[in-house]
């Protein structure tokens, strides 16, 4: 849930960055796939580490 939760938050933040440089479409859509990607790696690590304390 955080994995996917953060990478919508990634996606949602790298289209605005976009928007904000003044970006066409497809640098939206680049923008907000790679801060998704990102945005997961961290709420995939994040996961992890929860998992590792409860146990």
């Amino acid at each position: 849930m955080i994995v996917l939760g953060s990478a919508i938050l990634g996606a949602i933040l790298g289209a605005l960055q976009a928007k904000k440089r003044k970006g066409k479409p497809l640098d939206l859509l680049q923008y907000a796939a790679i801060y998704a990607m990102i945005f997961a790696v961290v709420g995939l690590f994040i996961t992890i580490i929860l998992h590792r304390m409860a146990v």
